[in-house]
């Protein structure tokens, strides 16, 4: 069985947040946690920089299972304490392009998807200084068309500083997030061709997953609930 990922939405003050990227919870300390990473939150918007969204804060984890993740948010760690009043999601992993390193791999192989299941994206890399202003513009095409799609049910940038930048978004249904992701001519083929000639990143990773359970409200909504009942998106494949 592969591993289980989670994203968290929270909004805080900025000096709560300030102490939330700060306090990246550790694979060592928290059990059945394999990875985790904190980033400030951004919008998406039709500009070149990416209009900020104070006090957004995610938490990106990956977990052996949903039994650690229920043990991990029904104790007394200070990172659950600060997360646990947002919205989050669990995530199946349904394939992956690229690797972090210290991350481990999320599925060894390509799982399948039905045209109409909705449908989670992550972009997260570490940027090289250079490229950041080429990254940003050629991001920039990518971004309008995903904000022009009636699909995108929501999404949110991702940055940590030095260095991580990324993005977390939800789709109404496979089929239309791969129509907005390869469509010719579109604004992110034209990102992925940019990625591929200039190299952004000094690594990168773009992975899809399937959400299957879901809580909390992420700007006053569950994004989830137009498409299943909340906390109830689908089965996870066994």
């Amino acid at each position: 069985m592969s591993l289980v990922a989670t994203v968290h939405l929270v909004q805080l003050s900025p000096a709560a947040s300030i102490r939330a990227l700060r306090s990246v919870p550790s694979p060592g300390r928290v059990a059945g946690l394999r990875w985790a990473d904190v980033g400030a939150g951004a919008r998406f918007g039709r500009g070149v920089l990416p209009p900020p969204a104070p006090g957004r804060v995610a938490l990106l984890a990956l977990w052996e299972d949903d039994e650690a993740i229920d043990r991990f948010f029904a104790g007394e760690h200070p990172v659950a304490a600060t997360f646990r009043p947002g919205w989050s999601v669990r995530l199946e992993p349904l394939r992956q392009t690229g690797r972090i390193a210290g991350m481990p791999r999320l599925v060894d192989d390509e799982q399948p998807v039905d045209d109409a299941e909705p449908v989670a994206v992550l972009t997260y890399g570490h940027t090289k200084y250079r490229t950041l202003k080429p990254f940003l513009q050629a991001n920039q095409g990518a971004t309008v068309d995903a904000l022009d799609s009636p699909a995108l049910l929501a999404a949110t940038g991702l940055a940590r500083p030095p260095r991580m930048v990324g993005t977390f978004s939800l789709w109404r249904t496979a089929a239309e997030m791969k129509d907005y992701a390869y469509r010719r001519g579109g604004g992110h083929s034209g990102a992925m061709l940019d990625h591929a000639r200039i190299g952004f990143h000094h690594e990168a990773l773009f992975a899809r997953f399937r959400p299957y359970a879901s809580a909390g409200a992420w700007e006053g909504r569950d994004p989830l609930a137009s498409v299943a009942p909340a906390g109830a998106i689908g089965e996870r494949a066994a």
